[in-house]
Formats: C-alpha cells, sequence, structure tokens
C-alpha cells in the first residue's frame, strides 16, 4: 500500500469524524439526565416536549416537531403516552380537523417547579466553561439551521 493510499482513508478514521464525538456526547448527557428525570418519571423527549409546552401552554403537532427536530411518526405515540399520563391533551383544530393541537395539563405544568433545577445540575456536569457552552450552543444550533 502506497502512502498516498493511507492518506485517501484518512476521512474514515474514527478519530478524524465530526458526528462521533457529537454522537458520543449526545449519548453521555442523555445518560446524565436519566436519573433527574426518573425522580419526575420522565423520559429526556417527554421533557423536552413539556419544556416547550411550559413556554407556549399549546402548539400544534406540526410545529412541536419543527421545534423538536422530531417527525410525526416520533411524535404521535409519545404524546399519546403523554395523554395517557394526564400531562398533555391533544385536540383537533375547530377550524382544520387535519390540525392536532397540543396543550399543556395542569400535572404537565406542575412538573415544571419540580424540573427547574435540571438545567442548572446538568451544567454542572459538563467540563466546560460558561463561556465555551454558549459558543457550543451557537455552532451547534448554526449547522442545525444549515
Amino acid at each position: 500500500m502506497h502512502e498516498q493510499d493511507t492518506d485517501k482513508y484518512d476521512c474514515l478514521k474514527l478519530k478524524n469524524q465530526l458526528c462521533f464525538p457529537l454522537y458520543a456526547v449526545s449519548r453521555e448527557i442523555l445518560r446524565k439526565y436519566t436519573p433527574f428525570l426518573r425522580e419526575l418519571n420522565l423520559t429526556y423527549t417527554q421533557y423536552i416536549v413539556l419544556m416547550v409546552l411550559w413556554e407556549k401552554k399549546e402548539i400544534t403537532v406540526g410545529e412541536l416537531g419543527k421545534l423538536l427536530y422530531l417527525d410525526t411518526g416520533t411524535l404521535s405515540p409519545l404524546l399519546k403516552s403523554m395523554e395517557k399520563s394526564a400531562l398533555v391533551c391533544r385536540s383537533r383544530n375547530k377550524d382544520d380537523e387535519r390540525i392536532v393541537q397540543v396543550s399543556i395539563t395542569e400535572k404537565g405544568n406542575a412538573l415544571k417547579e419540580k424540573a427547574v433545577e435540571i438545567p442548572e445540575k446538568i451544567g454542572s456536569c459538563l467540563n466546560i466553561s460558561v463561556e465555551e457552552a454558549g459558543v457550543l450552543y451557537k455552532l451547534l444550533y448554526k449547522m442545525l439551521e444549515a
């Protein structure tokens, strides 16, 4: 094998992949969330749905999917489960039956008080400064918007 061939395959080395550390860090952060969310009987995906609803109170399934980068195939069973747990309520839009509205219930809203300390607890687990976190946040959203 020529040195030229070795260089050709450098792009396939794990250490040269941007996707791998993003994937690994994402898994690690989600693992750190688990004990805090378990106390609230929530999955991470349920938690981010509630975060949107704590802010907006009501949203369409389509808008929720865009905000969370989730398709309806993922959202529908998730919302059905959350509705069964009385965290959210789903209803058809009166003007357009194809549109499903999701709203937060009293029980779902009550979890906000219990969840308020989670971001700080997660932040303290990360080995980066507030400034570095800000830069990373901007870069990640720049990539998502591309």
